[in-house]
């Protein structure tokens, strides 16, 4: 992939008379009208995306870009990078949080080893380490436009692959030490926004540890001095593998009509990043949740998307996403076995 391909990517508009017919059928169910309000909505932009009135949602998966990040040198994580090596292999004996919500929801996991700073794999991950971790991009950029093109191609292609399969639902987890760092860095200079509106504790730094992390990305910014128009520049330089193979799925979702239900304020980033590299990414996104962190909101406003879910979540993983599978999986039990007016009033004769 080229940045001059990745350009020239057409998104087709979905379907705006299924998506009416999706609504109208709605409205012919016993209940009160909207009265699943965004749930309604959001069901008649799957049809519209996949082009039919027959929704379903049966097979899902959540695809996990797992990746490490050169910036945890700077003392802005809780944790170290060889923590990301062993969630990875946690994750593939399914015992992460994602993994058992996952279960319950009956949908797959697919973890991909994107970035993981380790000489060795990971058995049972999906390989497709282009490198070992980014750079520190305190000190240099963090990618090559190479290599994040790269990246944003193993995104789209996992989601062919969903596509052959016959998923016909995916959502975008990820995972790695230091992300929370790359998104404010990235949200900071795409909105063009200040530094400690959008950075939070990320997985539980403490006042000291955020105000380390806001001082470490403000002085990466003002050396690259961004302009909000250089999306793909901003991802390579205070970006990571996670969130780049994450671009990737946003796009892939358009491009192959399956919608991608979005996770946390990581995923969101990425998903901002799709839509500034090919606009009309965003209508196959459903969000899920609102992360707690800071740059949630303002990333939502900027794409004008309206998560269902506000529990001040912040787990990651791809564990808002799969909340939300459960919660539309309940919804679609009314659509698909619809009661009508007509019929209570045949039962009430």
């Amino acid at each position: 992939m080229t940045a001059e391909a990745l350009s020239k990517l057409y998104i087709d508009r979905p379907d705006e008379n299924i998506r009416e017919n999706v609504k109208n059928i709605w409205d012919g169910i016993a209940k009160p009208l909207k009265g699943l309000g965004q749930f309604e909505t959001i069901f008649a932009q799957i049809g519209a995306i996949t082009g039919t009135t027959h929704i379903d949602i049966s097979k899902k998966a959540v695809i996990v870009m797992c990746a490490d990040n050169g910036i945890v040198e700077e003392g802005v994580t809780q944790y170290g990078q060889e923590m990301t090596s062993i969630i990875a292999s946690s994750m593939v004996m399914k015992d992460t949080s994602v993994c058992k919500m996952a279960k319950v929801t009956g949908a797959d996991i697919l973890p991909v080893d994107i970035g993981i700073n380790r000489d060795n794999e990971i058995g049972g991950m999906i390989q497709r380490n282009i490198a070992h971790g980014t750079r520190n991009f305190k000190k240099e950029p963090a990618m090559s436009q190479e290599d994040v093109l790269k990246a944003i191609e193993v995104g789209i292609a996992m989601v062919a692959d969903c596509k052959e399969q016959g998923y016909s639902l995916v959502a975008t987890g990820e995972m790695g030490i230091g992300n929370t760092t790359t998104s404010s860095a990235m949200t900071a200079a795409l909105l063009q926004c200040r530094v400690e509106d959008v950075t939070g504790k990320g997985a539980g730094l403490s006042r000291e540890g955020v105000n380390r992390k806001v001082e470490v990305i403000k002085e990466a910014l003002d050396n690259y001095n961004f302009h909000k128009s250089e999306t793909l520049r901003i991802l390579a330089t205070v970006g990571g593998y996670d969130i780049a193979g994450l671009t990737g799925v946003f796009i892939g979702g358009a491009v192959h009509h399956i919608p991608v239900v979005m996770d946390g304020v990581i995923s969101g980033v990425a998903a901002l990043t799709a839509e500034r590299l090919v606009p009309g990414v965003k209508d196959y996104i459903i969000p899920s949740h609102l992360s707690k962190e800071p740059a949630a909101i303002k990333i939502m406003e900027e794409l004008g998307l309206h998560p269902v879910i506000h529990g001040e979540m912040a787990l990651g993983e791809g564990t808002g996403a799969v909340m939300m599978f459960s919660l539309l999986d309940m919804a679609l039990s009314l659509y698909d076995n619809p009661v009508t007016f007509e019929d209570i009033n045949r039962i009430g004769k």
